[in-house]
């Protein structure tokens, strides 16, 4: 396996995918610097729906393995919103900043007890032989009452865990990763991707990155 794709452009987002993924022992590109501007129609319903579109779709342009995540913040006051639209929220070009404020804008006066909420991320690879593995992750948390952290991207200033003290935005980058939904999800799909290459499923996949560094 020359390379994987991970499909998406969000550098935070790729700043945990390779500090997860490092030792798989191939290079884990992100679209952009793989060349590639396609857009991406996620019109599925759940989370692994739209996970499987995004690895499914960047997989034909491309030939390579390709894994996609799907994530957002499911806040329970608010029946689950953001959900799947977590990106999409308030406009996709609106700010975090602003999406933040108007949450906790959303929750004030409810009391902690009922603050619960959750951030949830599945991560498909897609194979070019048309098989899809999947890896899921949650943590679970309450919203804040203030943005607090500079650590984190999206939502994770207003992600406040309780046995921590702080938000997900405040804890160390080695931390975050260990505790959180994507670093779950992609050690599972690491897992995954291990197990196929052992069995010798796939075309010539290896994930060994000795034997892979001296293949070069």
């Amino acid at each position: 396996m020359r390379r994987i794709i991970f499909a998406t452009g969000n550098e935070g987002k790729m700043k945990e995918i390779r500090a997860i993924l490092a030792d798989l022992g191939v290079p884990v590109l992100s679209m952009k610097e793989a060349g590639i501007t396609a857009e991406i129609v996620e019109d599925g319903k759940t989370f692994e729906e739209n996970a499987d579109i995004k690895a499914r779709t960047i997989m034909e342009l491309t030939g390579d393995v390709v894994l996609a995540d799907d994530s957002g913040l499911e806040i329970d006051w608010l029946n689950g919103e953001p959900g799947i639209y977590s990106a999409r929220y308030m406009g996709e070009d609106t700010s975090y900043d602003i999406k933040n404020s108007h949450l906790i804008q959303l929750l004030d006066g409810v009391p902690q007890e009922q603050r619960t909420a959750r951030f949830v991320c599945v991560i498909s690879a897609a194979f070019p032989d048309g098989r899809i593995l999947h890896g899921r992750g949650t943590i679970e948390g309450i919203i804040g009452y203030e943005i607090k952290g500079e650590n984190g991207f999206g939502y994770d200033p207003i992600f406040y865990l309780p046995e921590y003290g702080c938000t997900t935005a405040e804890l160390p980058p080695a931390k975050k990763n260990e505790l959180s939904h994507r670093g779950k999800a992609l050690r599972e799909i690491k897992m995954k991707l291990r197990d196929t290459a052992d069995k010798g499923e796939g075309k010539n996949e290896s994930f060994d990155s000795e034997r892979h560094t001296s293949q070069r």
